[in-house]
C-alpha cells in the first residue's frame, strides 16, 4: 500500500514538473479563485441556512407558547378527553407539526401525538419520561427550543411550561418541521456550488492537458534541443507537432533550420578546429612552466604535463576535479583566498607567491595566478595558473650570497693582515730592527701571494662557470704532464719528495683543452706536495683503458703518500673554501683549488674521483675520451653552454 501511494505521488509529482511556470500560476489562480468563490457560496448557504433554522425556531416557539396557553386550563382541570380532541384537532390543521407530547410534573409523558400511553396500555407498555432541567419550571415564558437530526430529517424541538394559576402542571414537547421552501433553496445552492466547483477544475484539468499536449511538450523539446546544439550535437532535430499554433511551428521550423545550418558548418570547420586544437594542446603540453586552466569554481579544466609532474599528479585523472582539494597543503593555504577572489571578479592583477613543498622533496615553486577574461574584459571566465619550479634557482641565489659571504671573509684576512703590518711598519718603523722590519715586510709580501692566488682563483672558477667557448681538440697528455713535474721539480727537491710520472708509451691522444688539463695537474700536484711529508712520493699516471679491443678512455690519476682526506671530509672536499688544512692547522692555499679541479673535469664530460686513507695517501683519478681523427658525434670545437654546477656553501680544495 505504502508503495502504491509512493508510486502514484511520483507520477503526479513527475507530472506536475513537466508544466511550465505559466501554466503552474494559472492553475494556482484557479485554484485560489475556485475556493474563495467556493467559500462565499458556502457562506452564503450557512447563512440562509442559519436564518431558516432561526425563523423555525422562532416559529415553534410562538407556535408552541400559543399552543400552551390553550391546553394549561385543560391540563389544570385534567380534562384529558377535550385535551385529546383539541390536540388531534390542531395537529390535524397544522402541517409543519411533528409531534406532539404532554408530560406530568414529573416529566412523565402521559399524552402524545401520534404516540399517547392513553391509548396503549397492557403490561409491555413502557413509560416514557422527558428530562429537563431543575430550573425549567422557573421560566414559565421562556420555552427551551433545540433542533435534532431524525431519519425523516431536521426538527425543532419546543418545549413549553404548563402553566394554570401559578400553578407548574408540566410541560408541553412540539416538534416542527423545518420551511421546506428554504430548505429546498439552500440544498440547490449547495448542489450548485459543488457543481461548479468541479466543473472548474475539470476545465482546468482539461486546459493543462491541452496545454502539455499542444504548447508545453514541445516547448520541452525546444528546451531539450537547445541544450543539446549547446552541446555541440547539430543533429539535433524537433518534429512539428499536429495542432501546434502557427508562432510555434514557425519556432520549431527556424530552430531545425538553424540546426541543419550548424552541421554544414561543423562539417566544413571541422577538421580545421581539430588542428587548431590539436596545436593548442600541444604547445600547452610542451611548455616548460606547469600550466593549469580553472573555471569559475575552480574546478580544473586543463592542465599540462608539467604541472603534473611538478605537483605529483602523474598518472592521475585530475581534469574536473576541484583544485584546492588536488594541490599540496602548503599551496592551498597560499593560494585559496586570492583563488576564490579570483574566480569572483574582485582580483583581477596579476599575483605571484613563492611557495616551498617539503614533500616529496624539498622544492621552490613560483606561482602565477591570472584572470581569464571574456573579450570585452567585464566577465571573468576561469584562472590561469603558471607554475614553475624555481629550486636551482633558490638554490643558486643562496649558494651566491654564500660565495660573496665566503670570498669576502677570505679577502678580509690578508688585507687585514697586509694591513696591520704595513700600519706597525709605517708608524714604529724607526722604533724596529731591521730584521724586524724584514720579518713584518716578508709577511706582508706572503699575505699579498696569498689575496692574489685567491683572486687569480676566484676570476678562474669564474672564467669557467661563464658560458665562453673553449676550443677542445687533441691533446697529448705527456706534454702537460712534462710542463707540470718541470714545474713542481725543484719545490719537491727541497722538501725531500719523490717526483714521479708513469705514462704508458705511445699514449693516444685525448679530446680536451691543454691549458685547463695543465691547470687540473698543477692544482693536483701542488695539493699532493702540500700534504706529503719528506720521504714521500707523488705518481702521475696516464694508461688507456681497453674496450673492446679498442682504447676509448685514458684514465689520469695523481696519487700521493700524505697524510690522507677522512671520510668525514672526503664528501665536502670539493667543495668551495673547505680546505682540509683547517683540520691540520696549516694557513696556504685558497679553498678553491679542488672546486677548480671538478668544474674544468666537468666541462670535459667526465667526473673526478678519490679514494684517500689517513696515514697512507690519496689518490685522484678521472677518465678522458680518446681523440678520434673524425668522431662521429662530437665536434672540435665545444662551446661550454651547459648549464654551470651549483654553487655549493663553503667551497673545498687542499689548496
Amino acid at each position: 500500500m505504502v508503495s502504491l501511494i509512493q508510486t502514484i505521488r511520483d507520477i503526479l509529482t513527475r507530472w506536475w514538473a513537466s508544466f511550465s511556470l505559466q501554466t503552474k500560476l494559472m492553475a494556482a489562480a484557479t485554484l485560489v479563485v475556485s475556493i474563495v468563490m467556493s467559500g462565499l457560496t458556502f457562506w452564503a448557504v450557512n447563512t440562509i441556512q442559519a436564518d431558516a433554522r432561526a425563523n423555525d425556531t422562532r416559529f415553534g416557539s410562538d407556535l408552541g407558547l400559543l399552543l400552551a396557553a390553550n391546553v394549561a386550563p385543560l391540563v389544570g382541570a385534567n380534562d384529558r378527553t377535550e385535551l385529546a380532541r383539541f390536540s388531534h384537532q390542531f395537529y390535524s390543521s397544522t402541517s409543519s407539526v411533528r409531534y406532539m407530547l404532554y408530560a406530568d410534573a414529573d416529566g412523565e409523558i402521559y399524552f402524545g401525538i401520534p404516540f399517547s400511553d392513553s391509548e396503549v396500555q397492557n403490561s409491555l407498555t413502557i413509560r416514557r419520561r422527558i428530562h429537563l432541567p431543575d430550573n425549567f419550571a422557573e421560566h414559565s415564558d421562556l420555552p427551551m427550543v433545540r433542533q435534532h437530526v431524525s431519519p425523516d430529517g431536521e426538527v425543532t424541538d419546543v418545549f413549553v411550561p404548563l402553566v394554570d394559576d401559578g400553578r407548574y402542571l408540566g410541560v408541553l414537547a412540539i416538534g416542527t418541521n423545518p420551511n421546506p421552501t428554504v430548505a429546498a433553496s439552500s440544498h440547490l445552492t449547495r448542489d450548485v456550488t459543488v457543481a461548479v466547483f468541479v466543473s472548474i477544475w475539470v476545465m482546468v484539468i482539461l486546459g493543462a492537458v491541452f496545454n502539455a499536449l499542444q504548447i508545453t511538450k514541445p516547448i520541452q523539446e525546444l528546451v531539450a534541443g537547445v541544450r543539446n546544439i549547446a552541446k555541440g550535437n547539430f543533429k539535433q532535430r524537433v518534429e512539428l507537432q499536429v495542432g501546434a499554433g502557427v508562432e510555434l511551428s514557425e519556432l520549431i521550423a527556424s530552430f531545425n533550420d538553424m540546426a541543419e545550418r550548424l552541421e554544414r558548418y561543423e562539417e566544413q570547420n571541422i577538421e580545421e578546429l581539430t588542428a587548431e586544437k590539436a596545436k593548442l594542446e600541444t604547445l600547452v603540453s610542451t611548455i616548460a612552466d606547469g600550466a593549469i586552466l580553472l573555471d569559475t569554481n575552480l574546478q580544473i579544466v586543463l592542465v599540462n604535463p608539467t604541472a603534473q609532474h611538478i605537483l605529483g599528479w602523474d598518472n592521475q585523472k585530475i581534469e574536473g576535479e576541484n583544485a584546492l582539494y588536488c594541490l599540496p597543503v602548503p599551496v592551498q593555504v597560499e593560494l585559496t583566498r586570492p583563488l576564490y577572489q579570483m574566480a569572483k571578479g574582485e582580483l583581477r592583477e596579476e599575483a605571484e607567491f613563492r611557495i616551498t613543498l617539503t614533500e616529496p622533496s624539498d622544492r621552490t615553486l613560483r606561482i602565477l595566478l591570472n584572470a581569464v577574461s571574456d573579450p570585452v574584459k567585464e566577465n571573468v571566465k576561469g584562472v590561469a595558473v603558471t607554475i614553475q619550479d624555481i629550486t636551482r634557482e633558490a638554490e643558486l641565489n643562496e649558494a651566491k650570497s654564500q660565495f660573496i659571504s665566503n670570498v669576502s671573509h677570505e679577502l678580509r684576512t690578508p688585507l687585514f693582515n697586509i694591513k696591520s703590518f704595513i700600519e706597525t711598519l709605517y708608524e714604529y718603523g724607526e722604533e724596529l730592527s731591521d730584521s724586524e722590519k724584514h720579518e713584518f715586510l716578508e709577511t706582508a709580501n706572503r699575505e699579498t701571494d696569498r689575496l692574489t692566488r685567491l683572486v687569480n682563483d676566484v676570476l678562474d672558477l669564474s672564467r669557467l662557470e661563464s658560458c665562453k667557448i673553449y676550443t677542445f681538440e687533441a691533446v697529448d697528455l705527456a706534454q702537460p704532464i712534462e710542463q707540470t713535474l718541470r714545474t713542481y721539480q725543484l719545490n719537491a727537491k727541497d722538501k725531500g719528495i719523490e717526483l714521479l710520472q708513469e705514462v704508458q708509451p705511445h699514449l693516444a691522444a685525448v679530446y680536451g683543452h691543454y691549458d685547463l688539463l695543465l691547470q687540473v695537474f698543477v692544482n693536483l700536484v701542488g695539493n699532493a706536495l702540500k700534504f706529503t711529508e719528506a720521504g714521500g712520493k707523488v705518481v702521475i699516471r696516464a694508461y688507456a683503458l681497453e674496450q673492446e679491443r679498442m682504447p676509448s678512455q685514458v684514465r689520469v690519476e695523481i696519487s700521493d703518500t700524505g697524510i690522507g682526506i677522512d671520510a668525514v671530509d672526503q664528501a665536502a672536499i670539493f667543495d668551495r673554501f673547505f680546505r682540509v688544512e683547517n683540520r691540520v692547522h696549516t694557513l696556504e692555499g685558497t679553498g678553491l683549488g679542488l672546486s677548480i679541479v671538478k668544474n674544468i673535469i666537468d666541462r670535459h664530460r667526465s667526473q673526478i674521483h678519490l679514494e684517500s686513507e689517513v696515514g697512507v695517501g690519496t689518490t685522484f683519478w678521472f677518465d678522458l675520451p680518446v681523440f678520434e681523427e673524425r668522431p662521429a658525434n662530437a665536434l672540435h670545437t665545444h662551446t661550454l653552454d651547459v648549464e654551470a654546477p651549483a654553487i655549493r656553501p663553503i667551497g673545498s680544495s687542499l689548496l
